[in-house]
């Protein structure tokens, strides 16, 4: 009884499960197409961006993979781009 009391009350003032389930229009939808190179080197063909992005490995996270120093092209990981967009 109290339980139905209080979901009531939390109805009356925030609506109804069923009235917030309702998500709205989606604002923006990003389309990125990811191209497997060779090894780890993606390209990344990002919105607006007239070429395309590298990804790769470099210093620790290459050793960590087990690629031999010149082994590829050494470009910023998905993680310092990740990094970066969170800091900007």
């Amino acid at each position: 009884l109290a339980r139905k009391h209080l979901d009531s009350v939390h109805a009356a003032e925030y609506g109804t499960a069923q009235e917030n389930a309702a998500m709205p229009e989606v604002a923006y939808r990003s389309k990125v197409r990811i191209e497997r190179v060779k090894g780890s080197l993606r390209h990344a063909f990002l919105p607006e961006e007239p070429q395309p992005v590298k990804f790769g490995t470099h210093g620790a996270v290459a050793a960590h993979y087990g690629a031999k120093p010149g082994m590829y092209e050494s470009h910023a990981t998905t993680l310092d781009y990740l990094v970066a967009a969170a800091a900007g």
